[in-house]
């Protein structure tokens, strides 16, 4: 059977991205997305579920994600990867997170202050 890891996914950057670089000199730009889910509960109050996801992106991707903004939105097409590690005290860890392969990026539109408070999100079902 072949293997698939694949994934798509959209949101806004949730803090500002981090440049650095490995010691080979390739670049490494890391970032947080926030992804909403929209949904009722048993009751059919809206819900607004919201989901952290951390990004990697290498090289050449790297620099583009660098210039992303906290708030702009985002389309990433990339990979899962599992991170696993023992700490000192002898407890393993493990953390999945996503590895950009490909990005798109929304142009960034700031909202003012009295903008956020008057808005209403109309979601389509």
């Amino acid at each position: 059977m072949t293997q698939l890891n694949s994934i798509i996914i959209e949101g806004n950057l949730a803090q500002e991205p981090e440049l650095t670089k490995t010691p080979s000199g390739m670049e490494v730009c890391n970032l947080p997305i926030a992804v909403n889910r929209f949904h009722k509960n048993s009751n059919g109050e809206e819900i607004n579920e919201v989901s952290f996801f951390d990004i990697q992106g290498h090289g050449k991707l790297a620099e583009v994600l660098s210039q992303t903004k906290k708030g702009q939105g985002i389309r990433i097409v990339g990979r899962l990867k599992q991170e696993r590690w023992q700490d000192q005290e002898g407890k393993f860890h493990s953390k999945v997170r996503v590895i950009a392969e490909h990005a798109e990026i929304r142009p960034f539109r700031e909202v003012k202050q009295e903008t956020k408070k008057n808005m209403d999100y109309d979601i389509e079902r």
